[in-house]
């Protein structure tokens, strides 16, 4: 396991970063994913950029600049990449989720049409992707993102918005990637929607990311 895989285990676990001021520099975890991780007072950017150049576009006494548009601006000059959101990272343990959905997971089907945009997304940022529909208007996505970890996203058509789906959505996910592994959603923090789903599934916030993506991938 690599140290961006360890960091994000130990904070699905609660376990955290000292909340220091200090920022963690780390290799690519692969040549698809490179980003910035902020957790509570530390900071993680994994990109295949040298740690002094990094240190010195960043503050030191400045808590926000790892994600600030300053540094973002920097960091994706070097890269050449692009930043997409900030979003909110969410974590599901083994063994955790919201009781009472299994109902819903059961009458999911999956599906080997990638037409759909949020599919096309996750293609270009998952690998081992699949695809579940509701005959209520709603499709599960899973897949292993970021430093091999297992994430899901969840859309909802416009005509089945309000009605509870994309809460069931989310805690069947649970039931949809291996029992063993913890599962992650990113979120945009503007989409209070989704954050509410989200954590009423049982996910629960451990930082935030941005990802860099190459300027031809899918955000």
């Amino acid at each position: 396991m690599d140290e961006l895989a360890k960091i994000l285990e130990a904070a699905a676990r609660g376990e955290f970063p000292p909340a220091d001021g200090g920022l963690t520099v780390l290799p690519q975890p692969s040549p698809r994913d490179a980003g910035v991780l902020a957790l509570t007072g530390h900071a993680v950017v994994f990109a295949d950029v040298p740690s002094g150049w990094i240190r010195r576009q960043v503050p030191p006494d400045d808590l926000g600049a790892p994600l600030g548009p300053p540094f973002l601006t920097a960091l994706c000059a070097r890269t050449g990449r692009e930043a997409g959101s900030i979003d909110v990272l969410l974590a599901l343990p083994p063994g955790r989720g919201a009781a009472g959905h299994g109902a819903t997971a059961q009458e999911l089907v999956e599906t080997t049409d990638q037409s759909h945009p949020r599919v096309v997304r996750a293609l270009a940022h998952r690998s081992e992707v699949r695809v579940w529909t509701s005959a209520d208007g709603g499709t599960v996505l899973t897949g292993r993102g970021v430093a091999g970890r297992w994430e899901v996203a969840v859309e909802v058509d416009a005509a089945a918005r309000g009605t509870g789906l994309g809460r069931e959505l989310a805690a069947a996910a649970r039931t949809l990637a291996p029992a063993d592994e913890t599962l992650w959603a990113q979120v945009a923090p503007g989409n209070a929607a989704s954050l509410r789903t989200f954590l009423a599934a049982g996910f629960t916030p451990v930082g935030a990311e941005v990802l860099l993506s190459l300027p031809d991938v899918p955000r």
